[in-house]
């Protein structure tokens, strides 16, 4: 049984930052793309960004590019979000996903279907 578990969500102003882990089991978490999404009340859960199981790209969402910054640890099966000048539109619920394709590298990595296990998501609020 994949468990994916996140944490170090919490409140924030405006401006400042917040990382994110996710601890991953299960699974041979070296072998599959790991992303991050979030879902704000009232919408629909939207991509934020992915990395692939080495590590060696990544994808961000339009909205977080040069402000987040996603990496992974495969010695410790945990992939991390490092979240700066965060703004109050950031505020939502962050899941991190496992990839469905062992060692995919393709465009799916994007797509919320691409995933099959989700962690249980924590917390992320900004104040202005």
């Amino acid at each position: 049984q994949v468990q994916l578990v996140e944490s170090g969500g919490g409140l924030v102003q405006a401006g400042g930052s917040l990382r994110l882990s996710c601890a991953a089991s299960g699974r041979t978490f070296s072998t599959y793309a790991m992303g991050w999404f979030r879902q704000a009340p009232g919408k629909e859960r939207e991509f934020v960004a992915a990395i692939t199981w080495g590590g060696g790209r990544t994808v961000y969402a339009d909205s977080v590019k040069d402000r987040f910054t996603i990496s992974r640890d495969n010695t410790k099966n945990t992939v991390y979000l490092q979240m700066n000048s965060l703004k109050p539109e950031d505020t939502a619920d962050y899941y991190c996903a496992s990839h469905r394709m062992a060692r995919t590298t393709s465009q799916t990595m994007g797509v919320r279907e691409s995933y099959d296990y989700w962690g249980q998501g924590t917390q992320v609020t900004v104040s202005s």
